[in-house]
């Protein structure tokens, strides 16, 4: 029996799907705080069982929702006081020590839960987020590299390899209710990572690949100009690029109830709504002024946007397909990747390119024009390299102009309440702008990462912690975390943990590598 065979549960049923009514309820009445927490919560008995249960139950005199679902289900393991330092330990060494804290092994799948089986041990962002997450587990990959964790590179690289080979993509998380969708599709870059550290060679993975580039172009030979398909769009012109989307047009099993009211506020219909918020999520952007019209939340319109970072990776997907390919003497398919990679870029340049702003902007293609707004995702086309030394001479002004701010690269120009808008930073968005700038020797790259070293080290000097994200707006007493969004702050946190440790390694000189947290209370 194969592996995947071994490691395959025995359905994929979601909680909604499973608990119907039952989840409708949870979801709905607080019985948790967090409405992520019941989905990842795992049954104590047989779901059929408890379901029925429930339906006999429900209407007795005093019957307690809370208690009946505490009494059926095993709550997730939260591990938050892990994540805060020794006093006196330096950054560095916390990020070191955190890498055990954040990784999760293998262990028995629990019958009907949520969680999807994984082969070898992984990285977690952190805090509510206790699964394997596609593009942040990237980031987190910088640091463990740097941290000489080749033992968990090679765990990670084998785990996603399996995400594809199972599934045919890598899901958001490994969560059946995550199924649906993906991330920002980076297994390009962790396959160069692989190769670069001695993980793994790249063509190892070269059969994965193509798989997820075919999951991601699904549809896209049938099209007409104008017409669209999951998650590509075929241009009047004829040229084709990508845009977010999610198979699944109901609320979000995590962010059930936010879902709904968020459905509520606006005039289109339910599942329109759930749809665009699914796709926002598979950009990892969730959420951002970026995906809707008047920075209202209800007004988010993902699917009719293609989005810049997203063409760029693409771009960068093929490109690799193409040289492995041609590493393996396969000619033929080495040609027709160039091929497609070359059209892309072309788009790329005729429709996401704006010369007017000097910077790529995401295109709005049922309104046939560009998105007004700039965003850090600018900065993707630098990082993948298929910019010109005149376009990244153009986009590095407009961040400098626009988006750099006291504590690095501003995600958005917009304060719309969102988490992926003003004032807030993230570190994946610090890293890509960093690197883009540094592959066309631009100093505003070292200016960033200098800037975004103050910003975590002050909060964890003072804090003794690395948060998800930071607010980047010069405060008296030091750098704050970040706000907005569905969730409080978390700790943690993968993706800083990694980019942060890449950067001081980068920078011995820089002064966060002397930072200590201080002592507690």
């Amino acid at each position: 029996m194969r592996l995947q065979d071994e490691m395959a549960p025995a359905d994929v049923l979601t909680p909604a799907d499973r608990y119907q009514e039952l989840f409708v309820a949870v979801q709905t009445t607080g019985v948790f705080s967090d409405s992520k927490t019941f989905v990842d919560c795992a049954p104590r008995g047989d779901p059929t069982q408890i379901l029925a249960a429930y339906r006999a139950q429900r209407d007795d005199a005093g019957f307690d929702l809370a208690d009946f679902v505490h009494r059926h289900f095993l709550p997730p393991e939260i591990h938050a006081s892990h994540y805060v330092s020794v006093p006196g330990q330096s950054l560095k060494d916390h990020i070191d020590g955190l890498w055990d804290v954040l990784t999760r092994h293998p262990h028995q799948h629990p019958p009907n839960a949520s969680l999807l089986p994984l082969p070898h041990p992984y990285v977690v962002p952190g805090g509510r987020f206790g699964e394997l997450y596609y593009w942040d587990s990237w980031f987190s990959m910088l640091g463990l590299a740097e941290s000489g964790r080749h033992d968990l590179l090679r765990a990670m690289a084998a785990n996603f390899a399996f995400l594809i080979d199972h599934w045919g993509h890598v899901p958001n998380g490994n969560r059946t209710y995550y199924l649906s969708r993906s991330q920002p599709p980076v297994f390009a870059l962790m396959v160069e990572l692989f190769e670069q550290h001695g993980v793994a060679q790249a063509l190892t993975f070269l059969p994965q690949l193509r798989r997820e580039h075919a999951w991601w172009m699904d549809g896209a030979d049938t099209l007409a100009p104008g017409q669209s398909h999951r998650r590509c769009v075929r241009l009047a012109d004829g040229s084709l690029l990508n845009r977010y989307w999610d198979d699944r047009d109901t609320p979000r099993e995590e962010s059930y109830l936010e879902d709904v009211t968020t459905a509520k506020q606006s005039t289109r219909p339910p599942c329109e709504v759930y749809r665009e918020l699914r796709a926002g999520a598979e950009s990892g952007w969730d959420f951002s002024s970026r995906w809707c019209d008047d920075g209202e939340l209800s007004s988010i319109r993902t699917s009719a946007i293609l989005p810049v970072d997203l063409n760029s990776l693409l771009y960068k997907l093929e490109r690799q397909i193409s040289l492995l390919s041609q590493a393996s003497g396969e000619a033929e398919q080495a040609e027709a990747f160039r091929l497609r990679a070359e059209a892309r870029h072309a788009a790329i340049d005729r429709m996401l390119w704006n010369g007017d702003v000097g910077a790529y902007l995401d295109y709005d293609w049922k309104r046939d024009a560009p998105r007004d707004a700039l965003n850090a995702a600018a900065v993707t086309p630098l990082y993948i390299g298929l910019a010109s030394r005149e376009q990244a001479r153009q986009v590095s002004q407009a961040l400098r102009r626009r988006l750099l701010r006291d504590g690095g690269i501003g995600t958005s120009e917009v304060a719309s309440g969102q988490q992926w808008d003003q004032p807030n930073g993230w570190a994946p968005l610090q890293w890509l702008a960093i690197g883009g700038l540094r592959n066309y020797d631009d100093p505003l790259a070292g200016e960033i990462a200098r800037r975004w070293l103050h910003t975590v080290g002050s909060l964890y000097e003072r804090e003794g912690k690395l948060v998800e994200k930071y607010a980047l707006v010069r405060k008296r007493g030091g750098a704050v975390g970040g706000g907005g969004g569905e969730y409080p702050l978390q700790d943690g946190f993968g993706w800083t943990n990694g980019v942060t440790r890449q950067l001081l390694h980068e920078d011995p000189a820089h002064p966060a590598n002397r930072t200590r947290a201080a002592k507690r209370g």
